[in-house]
């Protein structure tokens, strides 16, 4: 989700509620800590060097239970960090303190409710670092009744 999309969404809402990608929700009196661009300069295993920019907002639970951030609260914030910062409008991370360590996730909006979504690690660089490309897998029983594999015929 883009800077525009939450800023837009946080216009509507009359309550935030932001869950996790086990269905579970952040608990209801959540503070956003902190609102910042990070700037990720690095190069891949392939050698090509790279520049990622996101806009990251750290939700932090504390057992403050008399308060809670409501949207113009929120957008408030958001539109602070812009003037601040001169934010693009960038994609958007969300940090969050899980049982172990910090998660980092993407961000989504099912119509109510903010969804943190799942981040996975990637190749960024396959073809340049000697990964082979997966196989197609067929079944030997959709090739026909014929008990016979004759090369060439994609049976094996």
């Amino acid at each position: 989700m883009k800077l525009s999309e939450i800023k837009n969404h946080l216009t509507k809402l009359d309550q935030i509620a932001f869950q996790l990608p086990n269905g579970q929700y952040v608990a209801s009196h959540f503070h956003v800590t902190e609102v910042g661009k990070i700037t990720k300069n690095f190069i891949d295993c392939g050698g090509k060097i790279r520049h990622e920019e996101v806009i990251n907002f750290q939700l932090w639970e504390k057992n403050d239970y008399d308060h809670r951030l409501h949207p113009e609260k929120l957008l408030s914030i958001v539109e602070l960090s812009e003037k601040a910062f001169h934010f693009s409008d960038l994609e958007i991370e969300v940090e969050y303190q899980g049982k172990e360590t910090i998660g980092k996730f993407g961000l989504d909006f099912n119509g109510t409710d903010f969804i943190l979504t799942s981040k996975l690690t990637a190749c960024l660089a396959e073809d340049a670092c000697g990964i082979p490309a997966e196989k197609p897998r067929i079944k030997i029983s959709d090739k026909g009744s014929s008990s016979t594999c004759l090369p060439g015929s994609g049976c094996c």
